[in-house]
């Protein structure tokens, strides 16, 4: 076999090296994407975890309220008293908006501990003092200790002055010394002065070591813990974040795998076309002695090695794109979930080797269908020119597969990843190209040509229309998930976009920070009752978000508080409320809620609101968000303050009266602050325009799959086409001794091509409005836990359509032009 591999196919490579570096590219973009995907988010996760280590260092368990700083002082007693606790650690959490030198804000970890406790549990956040600082510098109440990231971040040096916004204010603590905690960054201080300007008598979490011989069990029963408060251990912070993107990866490593999917389909036409060439020599070895079986493996030991060298260069140019993408995205692919980090490069050799098997793996299944007509080969009759047709598939396959493929997306999701509508999505593809001979059948059923001409192309596209399966699964496939993938973005944008227009009602937006710096960062309520009097102002309403532990095996939720004066006006609701009823305040859960924690209403739900036990509340409606993926809980403003005091706010909103100037009432608004940078201005269009763009800049690379899949299956009609007219190079010939012209014998095949295309362009549309109706209304809902409805943009599918068949007709014609001159009148001649 390497001696045949070496006299046979590599003179085919070198002779046509185009074709093999376009079989081999398909194969290295399909396995680089994927690699790169797993790689960018392998090491994100590494470095969260490994960043979340030396926050929490390694203590065995961990004591937390679901309500951030929302655990009793008085707890920590508890726990350090217990016989079953060797050393105990307080901590209280601020999610902090610090200032850099140019005034622009810095999402800042604070943490307050007690340095005197924390060394034999978080030796990596124990504040080493500056050179000439004070042993107890660290007991200071305006004193601050930075990690390495946040130190660059802000541009300081110990010595310097951190400054926070504390409201609408600046809150200024001095640097007087490191700690040696990686991550993003980070700053410590005593606990006391935290307390004191963040939250009195309150803690975040206590990291607690067991005492030899106890386990969490014990302690848990010992403490008697109320409803509420967890005792987890350190791992589970690290798994709520792979949890939170992993259907944002496993989606994005599917896209990728696409192209894979798409290349195979490119290597099948590639070696159909080398096969269709080297039919002379194949069945000149079979005369001689090469069995079937030689033949069909000489066939896939060429798609393997298209595989292997493939997936060689793709995993070097995955790493390379891994490589690029953490030091420019840092990590994050637009999914947000892992903001503040700087993860370096972790290369996996187990990841390696499974996307290499899957890259060679796509090649061997592109292969098998050339193999299988290498190994059919007659070798007398395809040294006469005379080659077996294509035989006819099972009338049974292509409504199995279709059947299958519906059941399948009906099947609930798997490991909470929509595993059954992936498997769904690949049946109905192979199910629709199954539909080809059909399809062409159906199309030319309608066809009746009075010219000779014409007649002969129908005719011939009659004959062969079993070989339009190979010849249009490129086609097929490709259109079909170019269909599909326009119409889920389509639906996706429109919903997103009517989405924007319900949840964003006022005229002008008042912010004092970004999500993840709300401790710090909000607006007080005198500023919202002073914005309320402000000239041209007609109505103002606020908003407070803050996020809640509603399952420690889970990310939080997002509660958001604001005026819910009329539900059906206040918020995008799917489906009329229930009312209020009896004596528990209602709130209203987004999709989210629904999918993980079955809150349908009408039932009851506590709300851990940092104000003892957990609030029980009931359920009144669902409502539609796209911006939190692990749900939210909108409760009315005046009852959240009821319940908890709380009386900041992270946004205003506020109505314009008749005639009011925009730029005038901002400048009234600004004014109204001591600090008027620390505020942000919005207009609800700026903010539209805004959001729409990050959502087209992250579905960029569903527009890449598009232009890919369509190249590649028009790649397939030129090496489909090319193979038939070369074997039928004597049919041609004969052809041109009976009187036609070559223009017309080019006419035949671009018939043939334009009739096959039409159908695949066909089964591809109706396959694609399948698929996307299955990545609508299943693959997102399972994914994300939000639904949408099903918008069909039927002018850009139709010219899409238009696009491959006009696009197909002349590849065709053009892959005829060779076999129609000088060489298929002497290839006549062989016969005589």
């Amino acid at each position: 076999m390497p001696a045949l591999l070496r006299q046979l196919v590599l003179p085919e490579w070198r002779q046509h090296p185009w074709r093999l570096a376009v079989a081999v590219l398909s194969v290295a973009l399909g396995v680089a994407l994927a690699f790169s995907v797993q790689l960018i988010n392998r090491s994100a996760l590494d470095e969260f975890s490994s960043a979340a280590r030396a926050a929490a260092g390694e203590p065995d368990v961990i004591l937390r309220s679901p309500a951030q700083g929302a655990l009793d002082d008085a707890w920590f007693e508890r726990v350090a008293q217990s016989p079953l606790v060797q050393a105990a650690s307080p901590v209280l959490e601020v999610d902090a908006a610090a200032l850099d030198a140019a005034g622009q804000r810095v999402s800042l970890k604070l943490l307050g501990l007690d340095a005197l406790r924390v060394t034999p549990l978080a030796a990596a956040l124990f504040p080493v003092p500056m050179k000439g600082a004070s042993l107890t510098a660290f007991l200071e109440p305006d004193a601050v200790f930075l990690n390495p990231a946040a130190l660059q971040k802000l541009g300081l040096e110990p010595g310097g002055t951190l400054t926070l916004q504390y409201g609408l204010q600046r809150l200024p603590l001095r640097v007087l010394g490191s700690v040696t905690a990686g991550g993003a960054p980070l700053a410590v201080m005593d606990i006391a002065a935290a307390q004191a300007r963040f939250g009195v008598g309150k803690l975040s979490r206590i990291d607690i070591r067991l005492a030899a011989g106890a386990d969490a069990r014990a302690l848990r029963e010992a403490l008697n813990l109320p409803p509420g408060v967890t005792l987890a251990e350190p791992q589970a912070a690290a798994q709520r974040v792979s949890d939170l993107s992993r259907a944002y990866r496993v989606n994005l490593t599917v896209l990728a795998l696409v192209a894979l999917f798409v290349g195979g389909f490119l290597v099948f036409s590639v070696l159909a076309l080398s096969v269709a060439q080297r039919t002379p020599q194949l069945a000149l070895l079979g005369v001689l002695g090469l069995s079937a079986r030689q033949r069909r493996g000489l066939v896939l030991a060429e798609s393997a090695a298209i595989g292997l060298l493939g997936s060689l260069i793709g995993l070097a140019l995955g790493t390379a794109l891994a490589a690029l993408a953490l030091r420019w995205l840092a990590g994050d692919l637009g999914g947000g979930y892992f903001t503040n980090i700087a993860p370096r490069l972790q290369f996996s050799v187990p990841a390696a080797l499974v996307f290499g098997a899957l890259g060679a793996a796509a090649a061997l299944i592109g292969g098998w269908w050339p193999a299988r007509m290498a190994q059919q080969m007659a070798p007398a009759q395809a040294l006469k020119g005379l080659g077996g047709a294509t035989p006819p598939a099972p009338a049974w396959r292509a409504p199995a597969l279709l059947a299958l493929g519906g059941l399948l997306a009906l099947l609930p999701p798997v490991a909470g990843l929509p595993l059954p509508a992936y498997v769904s999505v690949a049946c109905l593809l192979l199910g629709g190209i199954a539909c080809v001979p059909a399809a062409v059948a159906l199309l030319l059923r309608f066809l009746h040509p009075r010219s000779a001409l014409g007649l002969l192309a129908v005719q011939r596209a009659r004959h062969e229309q079993h070989a339009a399966s190979v010849a249009m699964a490129g086609v097929v496939s490709s259109l079909s998930l170019a269909v599909a993938l326009t119409v889920m973005v389509a639906s996706f944008r429109n919903g997103v976009a009517e989405w924007l227009d319900s949840v964003l009602p006022a005229d002008l937006y008042v912010r004092s920070g970004t999500p993840g710096q709300g401790d710090t960062a909000f607006l007080p309520p005198e500023f919202m009752a002073a914005a309320a009097r402000v000239e041209g102002v007609a109505r103002v309403e606020g908003l407070r978000v803050r996020p809640l532990q509603l399952d420690p095996a889970r990310p939080s939720v997002a509660l958001v508080a604001r005026p819910i004066a009329d539900p059906a006006r206040d918020l995008p609701l799917l489906g009329r409320p229930l009312p209020p009823q009896g004596p528990l305040p209602g709130v209203y859960v987004s999709e989210a809620m629904v999918a993980l924690y079955d809150t349908r209403p009408g039932t009851e739900l506590k709300l851990p609101l940092g104000v003892g036990n957990p609030v029980p509340v009931r359920v009144l409606g669902v409502w539609r968000d796209y911006a939190r993926q692990f749900g939210a809980v909108a409760i009315d403003l005046p009852t959240y303050r009821r319940l908890t005091g709380d009386p900041r706010i992270n946004d205003l909103a506020l109505w314009f009266a008749p005639d009011a100037a925009a730029d005038e009432v901002q400048r009234r608004v600004r004014a109204l602050a001591a600090e008027p940078e620390l505020l942000e201005f919005a207009l609800p269009g700026e903010i539209r325009r805004i959001s729409l763009g990050i959502f087209d800049r992250s579905f960029a690379v569903t527009y890449y799959l598009q232009a890919v899949a369509i190249a590649i299956g028009l790649f397939g009609i030129a090496a489909s086409f090319s193979a038939q007219v070369m074997a039928r190079r004597r049919e041609f010939g004969l052809l041109a001794h009976l009187g036609f012209t070559r223009r017309q014998v080019i006419g035949v095949v671009a018939g043939e091509g334009a009739a096959w295309t039409a159908a695949g362009a066909l089964v591809g549309m109706g396959l694609g409005l399948l698929v996307s109706l299955v990545l609508v209304k299943v693959v997102n809902p399972q994914s994300f836990h939000w639904t949408m409805e099903l918008l069909l943009p039927w002018a850009r599918l139709a010219a899409l359509c238009a696009a491959v068949l006009a696009a197909g007709t002349l590849t065709a014609a053009f892959s005829a032009r060779a076999a129609a001159g000088r060489d298929a009148v002497l290839a006549v001649k062989e016969d005589w």
